[in-house]
């Protein structure tokens, strides 16, 4: 089932703009056990579709045994043919992401799980009612808020390609989250994003504490092996030299200089 699938089934529904509906606001404190189980057997329940994605992205009702959340659903069905990444692998990145965010004990990634759904399988994420009072975009610019520090270098172990404004998620309870994370892990150096403001400044020592972490977990097997599950052997190396040389160098990586080095648009 491709894209023009998607889309037929589309037209029978009634596509709802999600900031409009009422979620579980309170959603992004289940604990994280409880939040991967309800992604992974609850019910899922299609209320609307988020026209601004780039590729087919559904707004959830998930529900199972007694607990109910909201969600967002991304079938590989209706994954855009990308020239740079591989087709039908962004929702195993998105995976991939959320294991490093976890390994690492970051926590910028909502909980996400690979299941089936109405549209075939696809990744599963906790929905995250972002905080509407912060300024995204002086958030964005923000040079000592450490939740944004964290994303800079969670961002640069994985390579993410599309760090925009839009993809900040900041919580309610003020801890931030990052979304949109399929087009991370390519081999090649591929960052682009709107956090340089600490390019070349020395990394703090819970952003050190944290990469040794995903250093030892991937000696081990531990992650190495849960990035096979979505990555190619490459890839994989490609993350492990990124830990390894920001681990040496200590330091928030430059831009990229035959690459762009800030998504467009940048919102």
């Amino acid at each position: 089932m491709g894209d023009a699938a998607a889309g037929g089934q589309a037209e029978r529904a009634e596509w709802t703009d999600p900031s409009a509906l009422e979620s579980e606001p309170d959603a992004y404190r289940l604990p994280e056990s409880a939040a991967l189980d309800l992604l992974a057997n609850g019910e899922l329940a299609i209320r609307g579709r988020l026209v601004d994605a780039s590729n087919a992205t559904m707004y959830c009702d998930i529900s199972g045994n007694g607990v109910e959340a909201a969600c967002v659903y991304k079938p590989v069905a209706g994954e855009r043919p990308l020239w740079d990444f591989p087709e039908g692998t962004l929702a195993g990145r998105e995976i991939a992401a959320y294991a490093v965010s976890r390994t690492a004990g970051w926590n910028v990634v909502p909980p996400t799980v690979y299941r089936d759904g109405p549209f075939g399988p696809g990744m599963c994420q906790l929905w995250i009612d972002a905080d509407t009072k912060v300024d995204l975009v002086a958030l964005a610019r923000s040079g000592d808020h450490a939740g944004l520090r964290r994303m800079a270098i969670f961002d640069a172990v994985v390579n993410n390609a599309d760090r925009k404004v839009g993809h900040l998620l900041p919580a309610p309870d003020g801890h931030l989250y990052g979304c949109d994370h399929g087009v991370c892990f390519a081999a090649e150096y591929k960052l682009r994003t709107v956090l340089w403001q600490w390019r070349g400044k020395q990394l703090p020592g819970e952003a050190l504490v944290a990469l040794r972490c995903l250093r030892d977990s991937m000696a081990a097997g531990e992650l190495a092996t849960d990035l096979g599950n979505w990555l190619t052997p490459e890839e994989i190396e490609a993350t492990r030299k990124r830990i390894d040389l920001l681990l040496e160098h200590k330091v928030y990586p430059f831009p990229p200089t035959d690459w762009p080095a800030v998504p467009w648009p940048p919102v």
